[in-house]
């Protein structure tokens, strides 16, 4: 008996595993999907979207957020495991040279279908592997209340009336320094917001700063080609406006919230809280910031007070320029992920960027002004969109291009950084950095 109810039970065991394998199977790792996400700012937008998208369709999305400035290295983490993202981003044409081995070809899909100029996306030989989901601009972003405040003032320097009128470096520095001799008057700590050198947290001075002396000098080199096509394929680079980055460096640090000696130790959340909360008149950051401004706590920029500058820095011409427009955001699918799951990530990218309850999502909560036809009556009407979409209709207006897409690697832009920090800590001369990023640029190309 004892011998007839082992085998008995062995029986049942395997009969029960094999059900459960059977049962299971649609919800193992292996076939749901995994998307490794950019953006720490909206990763809780992202977990709803997963929610309401298995709710729909009975498919999980896995989504996983790197942190600020460690998306490579997480993506190289994740990349080697056993379950790994299916969708994932490449940061432009140096991003996808380095996982080209992992895009799969998205040519046919219908997400390359919505997009409504084709040559944004990534190709090699006439195959398409990344595609940009959203385009951003940024900016000096400036409180207007503080702004008319001054611009009210007897005994200001500035012939100007408001700061919409500033069309060069020449007006911004007026008008800044002029700012820090009165900001008692205007209850103000600085005019700028901290210049943010916390290690991981310079991105805006290594690329969004260090694209707009670039573009200008690669437009002239190589008017032939596309500006970032330039930059992807620059050998070597001049710097040939290192005195004009550092005009409108030296501005934001002269003149901000902090001190020199702190900003080694002061993040974007940082400058942005002091932004939202008054203390600084403006900082440069771009139209994703929007929520990073109105979800402070204490907040007291008005919707209606956001305004955005382009970044002047005494560059001639710079007046018929606007905004750094651009993305740096593609997206790819994993062609070492199943033929199944690769299916179910374009599936789930399709009726994110094509249904109307995924569109909701993109317009009112990830807040994206996207490049799809299907979203063209959808975009955000945040402020910082908004100023964006002005500058991009003006018609006497050019956008300057994201040429930081095409520096030569991530490692590149820590050095640029670190050298800033010496030049505001240790007096480290700005011609002697100027020849460091040259040879940096050469030596990582």
């Amino acid at each position: 008996m004892k011998r007839i109810l082992s085998v008995f039970l062995c029986a049942v065991l395997v009969i029960s595993l094999a059900f459960c394998l059977a049962g299971c199977k649609s919800t193992t790792a292996a076939d749901n999907i995994y998307f490794l996400n950019f953006k720490p700012e909206v990763s809780m937008v992202y977990e709803k979207i997963a929610k309401e998208y298995e709710k729909e369709t009975g498919i999980k999305v896995k989504v996983v957020t790197a942190a600020a400035n460690t998306y490579e290295q997480t993506l190289k983490s994740e990349i080697a495991k056993s379950n790994p993202p299916t969708i994932f981003q490449v940061n432009g044409p140096i991003g996808f040279a380095s996982w080209k081995n992992y895009c799969a070809d998205l040519t046919d899909s219908a997400i390359y279908e919505y997009l409504a100029d084709k040559s944004l996306a990534i190709k090699e030989n006439e195959r398409v592997y990344a595609i940009p989901y959203v385009v951003e601009g940024y900016g000096i972003i400036y409180n207007n209340e503080i702004m008319e405040k001054y611009f009210a003032l007897a005994d200001k320097k500035s012939s100007l009336k408001s700061a919409k009128d500033i069309k060069s470096f020449s007006d911004l520095k007026t008008v800044v320094e002029d700012m820090t001799a009165k900001k008692a008057q205007l209850g103000i700590e600085g005019v700028f917001a901290s210049t943010s050198l916390l290690g991981g947290e310079q991105w805006r001075w290594h690329s969004h700063l260090a694209s707009i002396p670039l573009y200008y000098e690669l437009r002239e080199k190589h008017a032939d080609l596309d500006p970032i096509v330039a930059a992807t394929n620059a050998t070597d680079i001049e710097f040939k406006y290192a005195d004009n980055f550092k005009n409108i460096f030296d501005l934001y640090v002269n003149n901000s919230v902090s001190e020199k000696t702190l900003l080694g130790s002061k993040s974007v959340n940082d400058s942005m809280a002091e932004f939202a909360t008054g203390k600084c008149a403006m900082v440069q950051n771009g139209t994703w910031a929007w929520s990073q401004i109105s979800e402070v706590a204490g907040n007291k920029v008005k919707e209606e007070n956001i305004g955005m500058l382009p970044v002047f820095m005494g560059i001639s011409g710079e007046e018929h320029h606007g905004l750094c427009i651009g993305t740096e955001n593609y997206l790819a699918v994993n062609s070492k992920a199943s033929a199944e799951q690769q299916k179910m990530s374009l599936d789930f990218l399709s009726w994110l960027f094509g249904s109307e309850k995924g569109k909701k999502f993109v317009k009112d909560e990830l807040k994206f002004a996207t490049p799809f036809t299907t979203l063209k009556d959808s975009q955000p009407d945040d402020p910082l969109a908004k100023e964006m979409a002005r500058y991009m209709n003006d018609q006497n207006i050019t956008s300057v291009p994201w040429v930081f897409v095409g520096f030569p690697s991530e490692k590149f832009k820590t050095s640029f950084s670190d050298e800033l920090l010496l030049y505001v800590q240790s007096g480290k001369s700005f011609d002697e950095i100027k020849e460091i990023i040259k040879n940096k640029w050469k030596s990582e190309r």
